[in-house]
This record gives C-alpha cells, structure tokens and sequence, in this order.
C-alpha cells in the first residue's frame, strides 16, 4: 500500500503510543474530529492522543487508502468494547501535514 509519509509516520506513532511524535504529523492550525468532538491545534490534538493513548491503547493496521480521497481505512484495536473495528480516517493534507482529519466508524 503507498501511503503519503506523514500518514506512515502517523502510523508509526500510534502504534508506539507516542503523543509527540503523532502531534508533530499535523500543522500548527490542524484540526481532529473524533467521537463528537474537536480537537484544535498541534498541542490539543497531543493532549488528546496521549488521553486516548493512555485509556485505549489503540493500535492500528492500515486496510486501505484512497489517495483521491484521502480516506485510509485501518483495522483498530485496543483496551475498548468492540476491539478491533474497522475505522476510517478521512485526510486532509497540506505541505506534507496533516491539515484535517475526521475519524469515522
């Protein structure tokens, strides 16, 4: 599968449950939309990483990736009811950032 870098290195830092690294693959203005909420800018989408990362212990195995739209489906699993679930991260990306992402069920 040929993923943009900054979606492998997204990857990467999930599966390593590395706040830092994750933050560093969005633009200072990015933002997350996940389970009903938002998430703006690098330092809030960190904090809410590390949350997740802390409560869930999600990792995640990429499926498929639609460059033309930007959608990667991947294969989440972790510390949460229903583990693993087929989730779908729909991009936006910017200078080799992501700009925008909505994960969906």
């Amino acid at each position: 599968m040929n993923l943009p870098e900054v979606i492998t290195s997204l990857e990467k830092a999930q599966n390593n449950f590395d706040s830092h690294a994750y933050a560093d693959c969005f633009s200072e203005t990015a933002v997350v939309f996940d389970e009903g909420k938002t998430h703006n800018g690098k330092a809030e989408i960190q904090q809410w990483i590390e949350k997740a990362n802390t409560e869930y212990k999600a990792t995640m195995k990429p499926l498929e990736y639609s460059e033309a739209d930007e959608i990667l489906k991947a294969e989440v699993s972790g510390n949460f009811p229903g583990s693993p679930i087929v989730l779908a991260y729909h991009f936006k990306l910017k200078d080799g950032l992501i700009d925008s992402l909505k994960i969906t069920g």
